[in-house]
Protein backbone atom coordinates (compact mmCIF):
# COMPACT_ATOMS: atom_id res chain seq x y z
CA UNK A 1 0.00 0.00 0.00
CA UNK A 2 1.41 3.45 -1.01
CA UNK A 3 1.63 6.74 1.31
CA UNK A 4 2.74 10.18 0.76
CA UNK A 5 6.54 11.13 -0.15
CA UNK A 6 6.67 7.61 -1.94
CA UNK A 7 5.96 5.42 1.73
CA UNK A 8 5.35 1.91 0.75
CA UNK A 9 3.96 -0.31 3.43
CA UNK A 10 4.18 -3.96 3.21
CA UNK A 11 3.02 -6.97 4.92
CA UNK A 12 5.83 -9.61 6.06
CA UNK A 13 5.48 -12.60 4.23
CA UNK A 14 8.77 -13.79 2.65
CA UNK A 15 12.35 -14.70 4.74
CA UNK A 16 13.51 -11.89 3.48
CA UNK A 17 10.83 -9.68 4.45
CA UNK A 18 11.02 -11.22 8.02
CA UNK A 19 14.73 -10.69 8.16
CA UNK A 20 14.45 -6.89 7.25
CA UNK A 21 11.51 -6.64 10.01
CA UNK A 22 14.30 -7.82 12.42
CA UNK A 23 17.13 -5.96 11.40
CA UNK A 24 15.64 -2.79 11.27
CA UNK A 25 15.93 -2.14 15.24
CA UNK A 26 19.53 -2.95 15.34
CA UNK A 27 19.95 -1.37 12.44
CA UNK A 28 18.17 2.00 13.93
CA UNK A 29 20.05 1.71 17.31
CA UNK A 30 23.14 1.29 16.32
CA UNK A 31 25.39 3.22 18.57
CA UNK A 32 23.12 3.92 20.92
CA UNK A 33 24.56 2.76 24.33
CA UNK A 34 21.06 2.18 26.14
CA UNK A 35 19.52 -0.32 23.49
CA UNK A 36 20.51 -4.00 24.74
CA UNK A 37 20.22 -5.68 21.45
CA UNK A 38 18.32 -9.04 21.74
CA UNK A 39 19.67 -12.01 20.43
CA UNK A 40 18.44 -12.48 17.12
CA UNK A 41 17.37 -15.84 17.41
CA UNK A 42 15.27 -15.02 20.41
CA UNK A 43 13.63 -11.74 18.66
CA UNK A 44 12.82 -14.17 15.37
CA UNK A 45 11.06 -16.76 17.79
CA UNK A 46 9.12 -13.79 19.74
CA UNK A 47 8.28 -11.82 16.43
CA UNK A 48 6.62 -15.60 15.10
CA UNK A 49 4.73 -16.30 17.89
CA UNK A 50 6.49 -19.36 19.07
CA UNK A 51 7.82 -17.85 22.84
CA UNK A 52 4.32 -15.97 23.19
CA UNK A 53 0.92 -16.46 22.33
CA UNK A 54 0.34 -14.57 19.27
CA UNK A 55 -0.51 -17.05 17.00
CA UNK A 56 -2.91 -18.53 19.53
CA UNK A 57 -5.05 -15.46 20.56
CA UNK A 58 -6.27 -13.87 17.34
CA UNK A 59 -5.18 -12.45 13.95
CA UNK A 60 -2.30 -10.49 13.30
CA UNK A 61 0.09 -8.77 10.76
CA UNK A 62 3.67 -7.71 10.56
CA UNK A 63 4.49 -4.93 8.34
CA UNK A 64 7.53 -2.84 7.45
CA UNK A 65 7.70 0.69 5.82
CA UNK A 66 9.81 1.38 2.36
CA UNK A 67 10.84 4.21 1.33
CA UNK A 68 13.40 4.40 -1.40
CA UNK A 69 13.23 0.79 -0.89
CA UNK A 70 14.71 0.85 2.34
CA UNK A 71 13.18 -0.04 5.63
CA UNK A 72 12.31 2.84 7.68
CA UNK A 73 9.72 1.66 10.18
CA UNK A 74 7.75 -1.37 11.19
CA UNK A 75 5.42 -2.85 13.63
CA UNK A 76 3.22 -5.42 14.62
CA UNK A 77 -0.85 -5.02 14.51
CA UNK A 78 -3.17 -7.63 16.25
CA UNK A 79 -6.25 -8.44 17.81
CA UNK A 80 -6.46 -10.77 21.02
CA UNK A 81 -9.67 -12.39 20.60
CA UNK A 82 -9.76 -14.24 23.92
CA UNK A 83 -9.26 -11.04 25.92
CA UNK A 84 -11.68 -9.50 23.79
CA UNK A 85 -13.89 -11.81 24.22
CA UNK A 86 -13.25 -11.91 27.86
CA UNK A 87 -13.75 -8.09 29.04
CA UNK A 88 -16.42 -7.89 26.56
CA UNK A 89 -14.38 -5.24 24.27
CA UNK A 90 -13.79 -4.32 20.27
CA UNK A 91 -9.88 -3.57 20.36
CA UNK A 92 -6.76 -4.14 18.37
CA UNK A 93 -3.60 -3.49 19.23
CA UNK A 94 0.31 -2.31 18.15
CA UNK A 95 3.45 -3.62 19.26
CA UNK A 96 7.14 -3.46 18.10
CA UNK A 97 6.65 -0.50 16.61
CA UNK A 98 9.84 0.91 15.52
CA UNK A 99 10.33 4.34 13.04
CA UNK A 100 12.84 6.35 12.10
CA UNK A 101 11.88 10.42 13.03
CA UNK A 102 9.54 11.01 10.80
CA UNK A 103 6.13 12.00 11.22
CA UNK A 104 4.87 10.37 7.52
CA UNK A 105 6.19 7.46 7.96
CA UNK A 106 5.01 6.76 11.13
CA UNK A 107 1.56 7.94 9.61
CA UNK A 108 1.56 5.80 7.25
CA UNK A 109 1.89 2.76 9.68
CA UNK A 110 -0.87 4.10 11.79
CA UNK A 111 -2.84 4.34 9.15
CA UNK A 112 -2.94 0.50 7.71
CA UNK A 113 -3.13 -0.70 11.36
CA UNK A 114 -6.60 1.57 11.85
CA UNK A 115 -7.56 0.31 8.11
CA UNK A 116 -6.85 -2.99 9.13
CA UNK A 117 -8.55 -3.04 12.34
CA UNK A 118 -11.57 -1.72 11.16
CA UNK A 119 -12.08 -4.39 8.48
CA UNK A 120 -12.35 -6.50 11.47
CA UNK A 121 -14.67 -4.27 13.43
CA UNK A 122 -12.21 -3.47 15.74
CA UNK A 123 -13.36 0.28 17.69
CA UNK A 124 -10.02 1.33 19.76
CA UNK A 125 -6.62 0.83 18.85
CA UNK A 126 -4.15 0.81 21.91
CA UNK A 127 -0.34 0.50 22.21
CA UNK A 128 2.53 -0.26 22.12
CA UNK A 129 1.30 -3.52 23.97
CA UNK A 130 3.16 -6.51 25.16
CA UNK A 131 2.23 -9.83 22.57
CA UNK A 132 -0.45 -11.84 24.21
CA UNK A 133 0.91 -13.64 27.17
CA UNK A 134 3.78 -11.01 27.24
CA UNK A 135 5.28 -9.07 29.72
CA UNK A 136 7.74 -6.40 27.74
CA UNK A 137 8.04 -3.88 25.00
CA UNK A 138 5.01 -1.92 26.96
CA UNK A 139 4.34 1.56 26.26
CA UNK A 140 6.28 4.25 24.48
CA UNK A 141 9.59 5.88 27.17
CA UNK A 142 8.97 9.05 27.96
CA UNK A 143 11.95 10.17 29.95
CA UNK A 144 15.01 9.11 31.15
CA UNK A 145 16.95 7.97 28.13
CA UNK A 146 20.13 7.65 29.96
CA UNK A 147 20.29 4.46 32.26
CA UNK A 148 20.17 1.37 30.76
CA UNK A 149 17.60 -0.63 30.13
CA UNK A 150 16.77 -4.25 32.13
CA UNK A 151 15.92 -7.30 30.75
CA UNK A 152 12.53 -7.59 28.84
CA UNK A 153 11.67 -3.89 29.00
CA UNK A 154 11.20 -1.44 26.46
CA UNK A 155 14.07 1.53 24.83
CA UNK A 156 12.64 3.71 22.16
CA UNK A 157 14.04 6.87 20.49
CA UNK A 158 13.45 9.98 22.36
CA UNK A 159 10.79 10.95 19.52
CA UNK A 160 8.96 8.25 19.60
CA UNK A 161 5.94 10.27 21.81
CA UNK A 162 5.58 12.85 19.21
CA UNK A 163 4.99 10.05 16.94
CA UNK A 164 1.87 9.35 18.53
CA UNK A 165 0.61 12.40 19.69
CA UNK A 166 1.29 14.64 16.37
CA UNK A 167 -1.17 11.63 14.87
CA UNK A 168 -3.80 11.90 17.55
CA UNK A 169 -2.80 9.27 19.90
CA UNK A 170 -4.18 10.19 23.19
CA UNK A 171 -3.05 8.40 26.49
CA UNK A 172 -4.39 5.85 27.91
CA UNK A 173 -2.32 4.69 31.17
CA UNK A 174 1.42 5.45 32.09
CA UNK A 175 3.20 2.31 33.73
CA UNK A 176 5.96 3.33 35.82
CA UNK A 177 9.81 1.93 36.62
CA UNK A 178 10.78 1.71 40.02
CA UNK A 179 13.99 1.61 41.40
CA UNK A 180 15.99 0.44 44.72
CA UNK A 181 19.07 0.02 45.70
CA UNK A 182 21.21 -0.77 49.22
CA UNK A 183 21.53 2.50 50.16
CA UNK A 184 17.62 3.38 49.71
CA UNK A 185 15.85 0.08 50.65
CA UNK A 186 13.99 -0.20 54.18
CA UNK A 187 14.71 -3.46 54.45
CA UNK A 188 15.72 -3.09 58.34
CA UNK A 189 12.75 -2.04 59.71
CA UNK A 190 11.19 -5.56 58.16
CA UNK A 191 13.81 -7.83 59.91
CA UNK A 192 10.98 -7.90 63.08
CA UNK A 193 7.84 -7.63 61.56
CA UNK A 194 7.51 -10.25 58.39
CA UNK A 195 8.39 -12.67 60.74
CA UNK A 196 5.73 -11.83 63.13
CA UNK A 197 3.37 -11.80 60.34
CA UNK A 198 4.57 -15.09 59.43
CA UNK A 199 3.62 -16.62 62.57
CA UNK A 200 0.80 -14.73 62.91
CA UNK A 201 -1.16 -15.05 59.47
CA UNK A 202 0.30 -18.74 59.67
CA UNK A 203 2.04 -18.55 55.96
CA UNK A 204 5.38 -20.32 54.85
CA UNK A 205 7.44 -18.91 51.56
CA UNK A 206 8.36 -21.73 49.07
CA UNK A 207 11.55 -20.95 46.36
CA UNK A 208 9.94 -22.38 42.94
CA UNK A 209 10.72 -25.43 42.77
CA UNK A 210 11.84 -26.64 39.44
CA UNK A 211 11.64 -30.51 40.22
CA UNK A 212 7.85 -30.03 40.27
CA UNK A 213 7.32 -27.04 38.16
CA UNK A 214 3.86 -28.00 36.44
CA UNK A 215 2.81 -28.05 40.37
CA UNK A 216 3.88 -24.82 41.09
CA UNK A 217 2.84 -23.16 37.96
CA UNK A 218 -0.65 -24.64 38.77
CA UNK A 219 -0.40 -22.65 42.04
CA UNK A 220 0.77 -19.37 40.46
CA UNK A 221 -2.61 -19.80 38.12
CA UNK A 222 -4.53 -20.25 41.27
CA UNK A 223 -3.27 -17.41 42.61
CA UNK A 224 -3.77 -15.47 39.24
CA UNK A 225 -7.16 -16.27 38.90
CA UNK A 226 -8.32 -15.51 42.25
CA UNK A 227 -6.52 -12.24 42.90
CA UNK A 228 -6.62 -10.09 39.55
CA UNK A 229 -8.82 -7.35 39.85
CA UNK A 230 -12.06 -7.62 37.69
CA UNK A 231 -11.79 -4.12 36.37
CA UNK A 232 -8.00 -4.34 34.97
CA UNK A 233 -9.08 -4.03 31.40
CA UNK A 234 -6.14 -5.05 29.92
CA UNK A 235 -5.29 -8.75 31.40
CA UNK A 236 -7.16 -12.02 31.70
CA UNK A 237 -6.14 -15.33 34.26
CA UNK A 238 -3.30 -17.34 31.81
CA UNK A 239 -5.43 -20.72 30.95
CA UNK A 240 -3.60 -23.58 30.40
CA UNK A 241 -1.86 -23.70 27.73
CA UNK A 242 -0.44 -19.87 28.42
CA UNK A 243 0.84 -20.93 31.87
CA UNK A 244 2.97 -24.26 30.18
CA UNK A 245 4.30 -21.35 28.14
CA UNK A 246 5.41 -19.36 30.71
CA UNK A 247 6.77 -22.22 32.53
CA UNK A 248 8.76 -22.67 29.58
CA UNK A 249 9.84 -19.12 29.72
CA UNK A 250 11.05 -19.23 33.22
CA UNK A 251 12.72 -22.14 33.65
CA UNK A 252 15.59 -21.59 31.69
CA UNK A 253 16.55 -18.04 33.19
CA UNK A 254 14.90 -18.41 37.14
CA UNK A 255 16.70 -18.24 40.29
CA UNK A 256 14.48 -19.48 42.10
CA UNK A 257 15.71 -16.97 45.46
CA UNK A 258 13.51 -14.96 43.49
CA UNK A 259 10.59 -16.73 42.70
CA UNK A 260 8.58 -17.31 45.72
CA UNK A 261 5.41 -19.03 46.21
CA UNK A 262 3.51 -18.17 49.54
CA UNK A 263 1.17 -20.82 50.96
CA UNK A 264 -1.35 -20.61 53.91
CA UNK A 265 -1.06 -23.69 56.78
CA UNK A 266 -2.82 -26.23 54.91
CA UNK A 267 -0.78 -25.66 51.65
CA UNK A 268 -3.12 -23.75 49.78
CA UNK A 269 -0.82 -21.03 47.46
CA UNK A 270 -2.32 -17.38 48.49
CA UNK A 271 0.65 -15.60 46.89
CA UNK A 272 3.90 -15.18 44.78
CA UNK A 273 5.87 -13.15 42.68
CA UNK A 274 8.42 -13.33 39.57
CA UNK A 275 11.84 -11.57 39.61
CA UNK A 276 14.86 -12.09 37.36
CA UNK A 277 18.61 -11.39 37.17
CA UNK A 278 19.08 -8.91 34.69
CA UNK A 279 20.51 -10.61 31.62
CA UNK A 280 20.69 -7.65 29.43
CA UNK A 281 24.07 -7.30 31.13
CA UNK A 282 24.89 -10.15 29.20
CA UNK A 283 23.19 -9.64 25.85
CA UNK A 284 25.20 -6.05 26.17
CA UNK A 285 28.35 -7.84 25.42
CA UNK A 286 27.05 -10.17 22.67
CA UNK A 287 25.83 -7.88 20.40
CA UNK A 288 22.82 -9.56 19.27
CA UNK A 289 24.57 -13.28 18.43
CA UNK A 290 25.64 -16.20 20.74
CA UNK A 291 27.60 -18.45 18.68
CA UNK A 292 30.28 -18.93 17.89
CA UNK A 293 31.92 -17.22 20.71
CA UNK A 294 28.91 -15.65 22.34
CA UNK A 295 28.96 -18.30 24.71
CA UNK A 296 31.29 -18.09 26.54
CA UNK A 297 30.95 -14.49 27.17
CA UNK A 298 27.48 -15.32 28.15
CA UNK A 299 28.49 -17.91 30.42
CA UNK A 300 31.14 -15.63 32.13
CA UNK A 301 28.97 -12.77 32.24
CA UNK A 302 26.26 -14.20 33.79
CA UNK A 303 28.15 -14.24 36.98
CA UNK A 304 28.52 -10.82 37.15
CA UNK A 305 25.21 -9.67 36.83
CA UNK A 306 24.33 -7.14 39.55
CA UNK A 307 20.92 -6.02 38.93
CA UNK A 308 17.43 -8.03 39.20
CA UNK A 309 14.29 -7.11 37.96
CA UNK A 310 10.99 -7.39 39.46
CA UNK A 311 7.81 -8.05 37.15
CA UNK A 312 4.95 -9.26 39.52
CA UNK A 313 2.92 -9.48 42.21
CA UNK A 314 -0.10 -11.01 43.32
CA UNK A 315 -1.68 -12.05 46.80
CA UNK A 316 -5.06 -13.61 46.93
CA UNK A 317 -7.54 -11.38 48.38
CA UNK A 318 -8.22 -12.67 51.69
CA UNK A 319 -4.57 -12.49 52.30
CA UNK A 320 -3.96 -9.09 51.77
CA UNK A 321 -2.92 -6.37 54.22
CA UNK A 322 -1.83 -9.66 56.28
CA UNK A 323 2.26 -9.29 55.54
CA UNK A 324 2.65 -11.42 52.87
CA UNK A 325 3.63 -9.14 49.82
CA UNK A 326 6.23 -7.96 52.48
CA UNK A 327 7.65 -11.30 53.57
CA UNK A 328 8.14 -11.78 49.50
CA UNK A 329 9.91 -8.09 49.35
CA UNK A 330 11.78 -9.04 52.22
CA UNK A 331 13.10 -12.45 50.90
CA UNK A 332 13.59 -11.25 48.13
CA UNK A 333 16.22 -8.33 49.07
CA UNK A 334 17.57 -10.42 51.10
CA UNK A 335 18.60 -12.83 48.71
CA UNK A 336 19.64 -10.06 46.50
CA UNK A 337 22.22 -8.88 48.84
CA UNK A 338 23.08 -11.77 50.11
CA UNK A 339 24.01 -12.86 46.34
CA UNK A 340 25.67 -9.34 45.78
CA UNK A 341 22.74 -7.55 43.92
CA UNK A 342 22.91 -3.74 44.07
CA UNK A 343 20.14 -2.48 42.11
CA UNK A 344 16.33 -4.19 42.00
CA UNK A 345 13.95 -2.86 39.28
CA UNK A 346 10.01 -2.90 40.05
CA UNK A 347 8.35 -2.77 36.03
CA UNK A 348 6.27 -2.22 34.53
CA UNK A 349 3.70 -1.20 36.79
CA UNK A 350 0.24 0.28 36.17
CA UNK A 351 -1.07 3.63 37.41
CA UNK A 352 -4.23 1.81 38.28
CA UNK A 353 -1.99 -0.80 40.61
CA UNK A 354 -2.03 1.22 43.31
CA UNK A 355 -1.10 -1.36 46.24
CA UNK A 356 1.87 -2.54 44.47
CA UNK A 357 2.74 0.87 43.64
CA UNK A 358 2.27 1.40 47.59
CA UNK A 359 4.82 -1.38 48.68
CA UNK A 360 7.15 -1.12 46.20
CA UNK A 361 7.36 3.00 47.62
CA UNK A 362 7.28 1.67 51.21
CA UNK A 363 10.79 -0.52 50.42
CA UNK A 364 11.96 2.87 49.23
CA UNK A 365 11.57 2.70 45.67
CA UNK A 366 10.72 5.57 43.23
CA UNK A 367 9.74 5.97 39.61
CA UNK A 368 12.82 6.55 37.46
CA UNK A 369 11.20 5.49 34.12
CA UNK A 370 7.81 6.38 32.82
CA UNK A 371 6.32 4.55 29.56
CA UNK A 372 3.01 5.34 27.96
CA UNK A 373 0.41 3.34 26.16
CA UNK A 374 -1.82 5.42 24.32
CA UNK A 375 -5.50 4.79 22.40
CA UNK A 376 -6.94 6.07 19.44
CA UNK A 377 -10.69 5.56 17.91
CA UNK A 378 -11.08 3.44 14.91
Amino acid sequence: MAYGQEIIVKVVESKDDLRKFIDFQYELYDGDCCFVPPLKGDIKKYVMGETNCLNQSGPSVKIIALKDNKVCGRSLVGINEHLNHYKGLKEGYISLFECIDNQTVANAMFDYARDWLRKREMMLLKGPLSLPCGDDNRGVLLDNFKDPTLIMNTYNKSYYKDLFQKYGFDKYFDVYAYKSDKSSSNIERYEKLVPYAMKKHKFSLHPLDKKNIDKDMKDIQTIITKAMPKEWDDFMPPNDDEIKLIASQLVPFADTDFILIARNESGEPIGFNIALPDYNEVLAKLNGKLYPFGIFKFLYYKRKIKKLRFFVLFVIPEYRDKGVSSAIYFSMYSSALKKGYEFLEGSTIWEYNKPMMHDIEKYGGVIYKTYRIYKIDI
